[in-house]
C-alpha cells in the first residue's frame, strides 16, 4: 500500500511538472514580459533561468498572464504600511 501511494504521488508530481514545462517555455519567451515590465527586454539567458521557477509556479503565472495583470503585486507588510503613514500621524492599534 505505501509503495502504491508513493507511485501515485510521483505520478502526480511528474504530471504537474510536465504541464509546468509545457507552460514555462512559451511563458518565459512571450508571457513574462507581459506581466512584468522589467522582463520585457530580458536577455535569452534570463528567460532560460526563469523556466524552472515558472514550471513550479505555473498556476499562479498562468492566472496572471490570462488576466492581463501587467504590474507585480505590491507588498503589504507592517514596514511598508508604516512608511506610507505621514510622519506625525500616530500609529493605529496593532501597527506597532
Amino acid at each position: 500500500m505505501p509503495v502504491m501511494l508513493a507511485d501515485i504521488l510521483v505520478l502526480i508530481a511528474a504530471m504537474y511538472l510536465s504541464i509546468g514545462l509545457l507552460f514555462a517555455i512559451p511563458f518565459a519567451f512571450f508571457g513574462a514580459g507581459k506581466i512584468d515590465p522589467t522582463a520585457r527586454e530580458a536577455t535569452p539567458g534570463f528567460k532560460m533561468i526563469i523556466i524552472p521557477g515558472a514550471m513550479a509556479l505555473w498556476p499562479l503565472l498562468a492566472f496572471r498572464w490570462l488576466k492581463g495583470i501587467s504590474e507585480p503585486p505590491e507588498e503589504k507588510n507592517p514596514h511598508r504600511l508604516a512608511a506610507r503613514r505621514p510622519e506625525n500621524a500616530p500609529a493605529r492599534e496593532g501597527e506597532r
